[in-house]
């Protein structure tokens, strides 16, 4: 089976949070999210998106953005847009950048072109990650994403982005921190924990698993 290589880091975390992680060749950009939180121990509470500027195309589960997108393209595809219909540009800039959905889209082709990009998860707290392809694997033995190796704990959800991080670890370190004591117990409610490779994997074996690969 064709499987992919990746890379994912989440974006100027100090110290560097990362995976290394196989992902079976000819799934969605909706499994590569799920194999994501999985991976890094993300909750799936947020909007997400996949970014390829090169191409004008963002992969995002934002329904609202995507029917916005759709209605704006079908109302114009037959005629030009005037500037009495759109005075400040609003609607040109939403149809700058082409909306799909990511059940509906397959990595194979953004991953092997681009080879590095991005994925945002939590528009609010902003959580850049970069996606990097290292090599691709043409034997690959199971049919679900498999975890290699991989450093630093996920932030907790919700926590304030990279700044919020930091402030909630000074309080989560510090029994002397006049914040330890609640800090501790919402981290607690948050589930926040080491990174543990094995449990990892357990859910990526238990929840991804493909019965059958199918490709373009």
């Amino acid at each position: 089976m064709k499987a992919y290589q990746i890379e994912i880091q989440l974006i100027d975390s100090n110290p560097l949070i990362w995976r290394r992680v196989i992902i079976p060749a000819g799934v969605t950009f909706k499994r590569l999210h799920d194999t994501i939180q999985f991976s890094m121990d993300w909750w799936d509470y947020h909007l997400y998106e996949f970014d390829f500027p090169q191409e004008k195309l963002r992969i995002t589960n934002d329904v609202e953005s995507y029917e916005e997108y759709k209605f704006y393209l079908a109302k114009y595809k037959s005629k030009k847009l005037t500037e009495k219909e759109d005075p400040h540009g609003f609607i040109a800039r939403i149809l700058e950048t082409t909306i799909r959905q990511p059940q509906t889209i397959k990595i194979d082709k953004y991953l092997e072109k681009y080879k590095v990009f991005e994925y945002i998860y939590d528009f609010g707290d902003y959580w850049r990650h970069r996606i990097k392809l290292e090599k691709v694997i043409d034997d690959y033995k199971f049919g679900y994403p498999l975890i290699l190796e991989g450093e630093g704990t996920c932030p907790p959800e919700d926590v304030g982005g990279l700044a919020g991080y930091e402030e909630f670890l000074k309080a989560w370190n510090n029994p002397d921190h006049s914040e330890y004591e609640s800090m501790r117990q919402w981290g607690e409610s948050q589930y926040y924990r080491d990174f543990d490779i094995d449990f990892r994997n357990n859910l990526l074996k238990t929840c991804l698993k493909i019965k059958k690969v199918k490709h373009d």
